[in-house]
């Protein structure tokens, strides 16, 4: 464990326990998690924050995997395809994670962000119930090509994934919000183990301070994922919304303010 104060500690573990929570519904966890860490820990190296968030996040992911699976029960033709291409453009995203300046991704993924907000918006039936747009392979087809491009994107840059993901298998292939957040939350599973992997080998991550924040995010994840299967799909579309939003000021405070 680093050298922490008890307060730190304590914000760090709140700050885990509402970004499971929030990454168990619709994803963007880490608009909280990873922005307390750099507060809560100024003197740790980049990679070392980054490891350490995808640490907690993977414990939270995973519990909120099980409890989506078990009540919803996710089709495995677009599970496996996602979840196994997912895992590998996270590993293949960590490993250039150093090498790309954030400052190319930022301008794009803030336009992304809005043009998948006004979307969302403007389509209130969006997402409502399930109506897939493919069959056979070109449904393997288009479930892989968003793992695999969604992965990598977690891997190299990170903030907002579980919200592309939903969106594309809303958007793409036709499923509700609730369906949509079950798959997203299995492919997550295998985004963040990716990253570790990479990470665990480059980044030293700090284990005994991961594992703290994990057993608060898994808690958060079990709670948000028996929420969003309570409350159903229009419950996470206005909670996807929310999230999306609060990504888009974020983002756009770098870019122009910071």
């Amino acid at each position: 464990m680093p050298d922490v104060t008890l307060w730190t500690l304590i914000f760090l573990v709140i700050a885990a326990f509402s970004a499971g929570w929030i990454d168990a519904v619709v994803g963007g966890g880490g608009l909280i998690q990873l922005p307390a860490m750099l507060l809560g820990l100024p003197n740790a190296s980049p990679a070392q924050i980054l490891s350490t968030n995808k640490i907690s996040s993977l414990c939270g992911t995973t519990t909120s995997a099980v409890t989506f699976g078990v009540k919803v029960r996710p089709d495995r033709r677009t599970v496996l395809p996602l979840t196994i291409l997912a895992g590998l453009g996270a590993a293949a995203g960590a490993l250039v994670a150093t090498k790309i300046p954030m400052s190319w991704f930022k301008p794009i993924v803030l336009v992304l962000l809005v043009a998948v907000a006004v979307y969302t918006a403007m389509k209130p039936s969006l997402g409502a119930r399930t109506a897939l747009r493919f069959d056979g392979q070109t449904h393997y087809a288009v479930a892989g090509a968003v793992g695999v491009l969604i992965g990598f994107y977690d891997g190299a840059v990170g903030p907002g994934t579980g919200s592309f993901l939903i969106f594309a298998l809303v958007g793409l292939l036709g499923y509700n919000f609730l369906q949509a957040s079950a798959k997203a939350k299995i492919a997550n599973v295998a985004t963040n183990l990716g990253a570790i992997a990479v990470f665990a080998a480059h980044g030293s991550p700090l284990w005994a301070l991961g594992l703290t924040m994990g057993v608060a995010n898994m808690l958060g994840g079990l709670l948000g994922a028996r929420t969003a299967v309570a409350r159903g799909s229009r419950f996470v579309r206005i909670i996807f919304l929310t999230v999306v939003s609060a990504l888009i000021l974020r983002l756009a405070y770098d870019i122009f303010f910071a």
